[in-house]
C-alpha cells in the first residue's frame, strides 16, 4: 500500500476525539487551531469549550474588550496569539460582513493566520484539496521519505508542500490533514513509537536507522537570560499599582506590578540605590514585608530570573509615572496578567 493509503487507514481506526471535530465553520475551527499553537492538547481543549462559551460568534469576539479577550487567555501564554485574534475578528466583521474567505491567499493576509491555519480552515470548514503542514507532517514525511535538508528552510518547505499536494486525496484533505495530525501526535512523536507503526516496511528513517536523525533541525538561537524585579507595593488602605505592558518586548497588553529590570541578580539593598527605585517611591518610607524567589520562568529565547518585593508605604509620597493606576488589591482578578505574575498572586 501506498503512504496515503497507509495512513488512512491507520486514522479510521485511531482517530482521537476532541470537541473541536464536531465543528465545521471557520470561525470554530481558527479559534481551535490558535489555541492549539504552542499548546498541549489536554490544556487546549479545556480553553477551547471556555473560549467558545464566551465567544460563541466572531461577532461577539470581535464586540469584546481587548483586556477582557487577554483575560480569558490567561495562563495560554504567546499572548500575541489573542491579540491578533481580535484584531481579526474585527477585520472579518469590518471587511468581510463577518464571514470569513473562502480563499487561502485571503485567509492568509489576516493577522495571526499562517500558511498552516489558513490551509487548516480551507481544508476543514471549506472541503479545499489543501495540505496543513505542521510540525507533525513535516516529521511524518521527513522521515518516511528521508528527506534530510533543515525543516525551517525555505527550500524544505517548498519540497514538503509539493509533496504532500501529490500524496492528498482531492476529495477528503480533512481526513488526510487530521490524520498526519493524530499520526504524529500517538505514533510518529519526536520518539516515535515504531512498534505501532503500519508504516515500518517502508519507512526510509527506520528501513536506515535515522529515526533519531530525521527531521533535520537547524540550530536554536541560543537563550537570553532576563532579571526582574517586581515590587508589590500596598498603598494606603489596601490599594496597590500596576499598569499595562506596551511596545514589542513579552506580555504586550498584560498587566504587572511595577518592574525594575537589572543585568544580574540583585539584592535588596542594591536595588533600592537604583535610579529606577527612587523614581518609584519618591521621598515616602515604605517596609520590605516580604519577599518571594520564584523558580526562572522560560520563554521562547530567554528565561526570566523572578524576584517580587511586598513593600508597604508608610507615608505618602509615591512617585509614579501616569501609566500605572492604582486599583483595590481584591480587583487584580479582572486584570489579565503574565503566568508569572498569576503563579506568585496564588501564593
Amino acid at each position: 500500500m501506498d503512504f496515503t493509503s497507509l495512513l488512512l487507514k491507520w486514522y479510521r481506526k485511531n482517530q482521537r476525539n476532541f470537541p473541536w471535530k464536531e465543528y465545521k465553520d471557520p470561525y470554530s475551527i481558527w479559534v481551535s487551531e490558535v489555541i492549539l499553537q504552542q499548546t498541549r492538547v489536554q490544556q487546549g481543549e479545556s480553553y477551547f469549550r471556555k473560549f467558545i462559551r464566551n465567544y460563541p460568534t466572531v461577532r461577539h469576539l470581535a464586540e469584546a474588550p481587548e483586556d477582557d479577550v487577554l483575560k480569558l487567555w490567561q495562563g495560554l501564554g504567546y499572548y500575541s496569539r489573542a491579540r491578533n485574534m481580535h484584531k481579526t475578528a474585527k477585520r472579518i466583521m469590518e471587511e468581510y460582513r463577518g464571514k470569513f474567505p473562502a480563499d487561502i491567499g485571503q485567509l492568509r493576509k489576516l493577522d495571526g493566520i499562517g500558511p498552516y491555519t489558513a490551509a487548516a480552515i480551507a481544508s476543514f470548514a471549506f472541503g479545499m484539496p489543501v495540505a496543513a503542514l505542521d510540525g507533525n507532517a513535516y516529521r511524518i514525511l521527513a522521515r518516511f521519505f528521508g528527506i534530510d535538508i533543515p525543516v525551517e528552510t525555505i527550500g524544505a518547505k517548498k519540497i514538503f508542500e509539493h509533496l504532500a499536494g501529490t500524496l492528498l486525496p482531492r476529495d477528503d484533505s480533512a481526513s488526510f490533514n487530521q490524520a498526519m495530525m493524530d499520526f504524529g501526535s500517538l505514533v510518529c512523536t519526536p520518539r516515535p513509537v515504531c512498534a505501532s507503526c503500519p508504516m515500518t516496511s517502508v519507512c526510509y528513517a527506520f528501513l536506515k536507522g535515522l529515526t533519531d536523525k530525521l527531521p533535520v533541525k537547524q540550530v536554536k538561537p541560543e537563550s537570553r537570560d532576563r532579571y526582574f524585579n517586581y515590587l508589590d507595593i500596598i498603598g494606603l488602605g489596601n490599594n496597590t499599582f500596576i499598569r499595562q505592558r506596551t511596545g514589542k518586548d513579552i506580555w504586550k497588553g498584560l498587566y504587572e506590578f511595577p518592574l525594575i529590570e537589572t543585568v544580574t541578580v540583585t539584592s535588596f539593598e542594591e536595588l533600592i540605590q537604583v535610579g529606577d527605585f527612587r523614581q518609584l517611591i519618591g521621598p515616602g518610607s515604605f517596609t520590605l514585608l516580604n519577599t518571594i524567589k520564584l523558580q526562572p520562568h522560560k520563554l521562547t529565547h530567554q528565561t526570566i530570573y523572578p524576584v517580587f518585593y511586598r513593600l508597604r508605604l508608610q507615608t505618602p509620597g509615591l512617585v509614579l509615572q501616569q501609566d500605572y493606576q492604582v486599583i483595590d488589591r481584591q480587583d487584580l482578578n479582572r486584570f489579565a496578567v503574565s503566568r508569572l505574575t498569576e503563579k506568585y498572586l496564588r501564593l
